[in-house]
């Protein structure tokens, strides 16, 4: 597709080059290029910060103008060597990593956050996954995003005259996009052909760039479709569970289609969250089309490069679909092309694949289609642990192999103007592009003096845009000029400015600080310590409760008394987070634990010398320490939720009062809060470094991606003949496991070690094909115990019993401990019938256990 502006200025000199640079997103971090485009039209720039809407917009005079300007084509030059420079450079990975067998990752996700010029994204999915787009760019891991592009993506809110939240869906003008067509090697666009009950979907193909990471983008809305199936990509998580159905096969089979129509062959797909489980599937299917091999084979062989992130704190919030609509869609492609039956595939979904009624569950399907699975927080990963249990009957808890890597955010993405500076100055340029151990020790050196001037201008912009920001939006709603104008003077930046935005949704308690409304009026008011209060954030069109949350916010506001102190923004989106983030002295984030699986916004922050008070959940719990910030909670759990809320109200009024307020307040003999400055320091020495996407995407590369590509490729090598053999024991143990029986157990306490013996009939089994371990639970506060037993000699004439002893330190009751049985996954185990060695086997691959009656 070939725009008429590009037609009208493809002769001009240099438009390449500008064309070039417009189209990659890393222009979204690295700001050397913000001059060109304010250049060209510095009010389009301030408005939509989209250098492809500002070339499809300014004329081709003013072009021609700019391109004859030997200073701007310098400035052009220059900045398009150095982002050739800078994605030829080898970077993190390459350095590190040479030898690894780690040629690509597919990053499968519903929604990606990369920049308000190409508003596809809702929240903090998004977010983690444009952010992680960005770091691959940066540390050079070969990721490739895979997403839709959605005619009308996430709505854009207003707040009516009645405190209300109204919904609107603009459209996304793909010529206004900065995105472009892939096309096949004669000049056609590619497009892919998806085959529903019935008819065809046909979707287009697109590409965005981020530095030098590809996202590649797939949209229903192509003139050959029918008119309601043009839409299937108009809404991110609009219309009903059909539609979501649709929308998550078209991700995840046209996604990995996509992939293999452009000649693509990644080691790893990594899928964030479940909505793309039908990637699974279908890498499955290309690997039998390739191979000739059995669906269960191809599943064996494929699942060892899958990756499945859960970002889902509760049960319920998985993606359920009824069976009757998983066969309408996918009966005929299962059948058909896996050679599997229905039921097959909805066993795949299913914690009981014998129960009929029983949903289908796409985050049960991505675990069991996946060879490893992590939360996005320590805390996360426990959570998540209790809610795969029924995928690992019979294992305790602390066992169940669910990992974490706790989520980071791309601070250049986040950073100020000004505090890239500060941080450039101590940290240098590249400090985002590799290991980050120094930084702590290099900020630590800014004085006083220079943090809190710092400060005190992000504080000045802030107040600044937020006038800007709450005066356009009173005159959008029909308020009176006078009230319009008075805005001019609202905020203050030498007032202590506390920002809470979010989604508005119950468990994230955004109406914690107004449950005593007087209380927090007395702080916003306080003659010597006053406080102001900046609010956002959207609540799902279908999500009653959470607007009418807005709505008690919008009252509160409207008295008299409080409105030159809290303002509601509407339209929370990322540049409005940008602002915020970069601006407010302290961020708020009120969670009810254990249900914020990380969160991510109090990070950007950090990086701009603002402080959290938050919750101890999610990245907080493993952040907090009282020299950073402040913490909400007992960092338990609690069953009685209006309680624990009252209660929480209560600490969070006291905290304020008496802790953070005087802190701000608290001045020197030059105007400066030294145990403010000194939490800041180190909130932004240890933390920012430590939360940055820098660190996660190295702890996702060295701990999960590696590992996947080179199991993959073990798995694949010899045409396929570890998968093949690793089938064949899941088939003998199913046929012997069940006749497998611990006869008796016996234990002799003698001196101050206990004596544990256990008699084993094998049921069929080799003696190296089980593994016999003496077990006790952690309890309440302690660890868990396992240890081996050792297989002693047979018994004369019992060739198919062994005896399993083991000796452990009498610390604890010998009625603590049981034995238990497991399948054999280390050297020289199921190696003795079927020669699999040790770590050929996955963890999450072997879920049978059995138990000490």
């Amino acid at each position: 597709m070939v725009s008429p502006k590009e037609l009208r200025t493809a002769d001009l000199e240099g438009f390449d080059n500008l064309a070039e640079l417009a189209l990659d997103l890393s222009w979204s971090w690295n700001h050397a290029t913000d001059q060109i485009w304010r250049t060209l039209d510095a009010t389009l720039w301030e408005l939509t910060q989209n250098p492809w809407a500002i070339m499809q917009t300014v004329s081709r005079e003013r072009l021609q103008e700019a391109l004859a300007d030997t200073a701007f084509c310098e400035q052009l030059h220059a900045l398009q060597r150095s982002r050739c420079d800078m994605n030829e450079a080898p970077g993190w990975f390459q350095q590190t990593a040479p030898l690894e067998p780690l040629n690509g990752v597919a990053y499968f996700s519903m929604e990606f956050m990369l920049s308000e010029a190409l508003p596809i994204y809702s929240g903090g999915l998004g977010n983690v996954a444009g952010d992680h787009l960005k770091a691959a760019s940066d540390l050079g891991v070969p990721v490739m995003g895979v997403g839709l592009l959605y005619q009308q993506g996430y709505f854009r809110q207003i707040i009516d005259p009645q405190g209300q939240q109204q919904a609107l869906y603009p459209y996304n003008d793909p010529g206004q996009l900065p995105i472009t067509p892939l096309r096949t090697p004669d000049g056609e666009w590619l497009r892919l052909e998806i085959v529903l009950p019935g008819y065809s979907v046909w979707l287009r193909a697109w590409q965005a760039r981020v530095g030098s990471v590809n996202l590649y983008l797939l949209d229903s809305n192509d003139a050959a479709n029918y008119p309601a199936h043009r839409g299937i990509t108009s809404e991110l998580y609009g219309g009903g569970t059909e539609l979501r159905l649709k929308q998550e096969l078209l991700l995840g089979i046209g996604g990995w289609r996509l992939l293999e129509a452009l000649g693509l062959e990644p080691d790893v797909c990594h899928l964030n969250e479940g909505h793309a489980a039908l990637a699974v599937l279908e890498r499955a299917r290309s690997y039998m089309q390739k191979s000739g091999d059995t669906f269960d084979v191809a599943l064996a062989i494929t699942r060892a490069g899958n990756l499945f992130t859960t970002h889902t704190a509760v049960a319920a919030g998985f993606d359920l679909f009824a069976p009757a609509l998983i066969e309408q869609y996918l009966g005929h492609y299962v059948v058909q092309q896996l050679g599997i039956t229905v039921q097959e595939l909805l066993a795949l979904g299913r914690q009981d694949p014998d129960d009929s009624a029983e949903p289908f569950n796409m985050a049960y399907l991505a675990c069991r289609g996946s060879g490893a699975v992590n939360g996005v927080s320590r805390l996360h990963a426990r959570v998540s642990r209790h809610i795969f249990q029924p995928l690992f009957p019979r294992w305790s808890t602390p066992e169940i192999p669910v990992g974490h890597v706790t989520n980071g955010v791309h601070m250049p993405s986040w950073d100020s103007a000004a505090a890239d500076k500060l941080w450039t100055q101590a940290c240098g340029k590249a400090r985002w592009l590799g290991s980050t151990e120094e930084l702590t020790s290099t900020i630590r050196q800014v004085s006083d003096d220079h943090l809190w001037q710092f400060r005190m201008a992000a504080s000045q912009a802030l107040v600044s845009d937020t006038r800007q920001r709450l005066s356009r939006q009173m005159a959008a709603s029909g308020a009176p000029p006078e009230t319009v104008e008075s805005v001019a003077h609202l905020f203050d930046p030498h007032i202590l400015t506390l920002g809470f935005a979010r989604r508005f949704a119950a468990y994230k308690r955004p109406n914690l600080l107004l449950h005593d409304p007087d209380r927090l009026l007395r702080l916003l008011t306080h003659r010597d310590r006053p406080l102001q209060l900046i609010i956002a954030g959207k609540a799902h069109p279908a999500d009653q409760g959470g607007q009418a949350l807005i709505q008690d916010w919008i009252r509160f506001i409207q008295r008299p008394e409080a409105r030159p102190h809290v303002v509601f923004l509407a339209d929370y989106d990322m540049r409005l987070t940008e602002r915020l983030v970069q601006g407010v002295d302290v961020w708020l984030n009120t969670p009810r634990r254990p249900w914020e699986a990380c969160g991510t916004s109090g990070m950007k922050v950090l990086v701009n010398g603002g402080l959290n008070l938050s919750e101890l959940d999610g990245w907080w719990a493993e952040a907090y320490s009282p020299d950073v910030g402040w913490a909400l909670g007992d960092g338990r759990e609690h069953d009685d939720d209006s309680a624990q809320d009252a209660s929480e109200a209560e600490a969070l009024y006291e905290l304020l009062e008496h802790e953070v307020i005087p802190a701000f307040y608290a001045r020197d003999e030059f105007g400066i809060p030294g145990a403010w400055v000194a939490r800041m320091r180190e909130s932004m020495a240890r933390l920012t470094p430590q939360f940055s996407t820098n660190r996660s995407l190295r702890e996702y590369t060295e701990q999960y991606y590696c590992p996947a590509a080179r199991a993959y490729h073990r798995r694949t090598a010899n045409s396929g003949a570890l998968g093949k053999r690793i089938v064949a024991w899941h088939s003998h143990l199913d046929q012997h496991w069940p006749s497998l029986r611990i006869e008796a157990v016996s234990f002799e306490t003698r001196g101050e070690w206990h004596h544990f013996e256990a008699r084993i009939p094998l049921g069929g089994l080799g003696r190296g094909e089980i593994r016999a371990e003496l077990y006790a639970d952690g309890g309440r506060e302690g660890t868990l115990f396992c240890q081996t037993m050792s297989c002693i000699e047979m018994p004369a004439g019992a060739a198919e019993v062994a005896i399993y002893r083991t000796a452990v330190p009498a610390t604890r009751a010998a009625e603590d401990f049981t034995v238990r049985l497991r399948p054999n996954l280390e050297e020289g185990g199921a190696g003795d019938v079927l020669e699999i060695k040790a770590g050929d086997v996955l963890e999450i691959e072997e879920v049978r256990i059995l138990w000490q009656r």
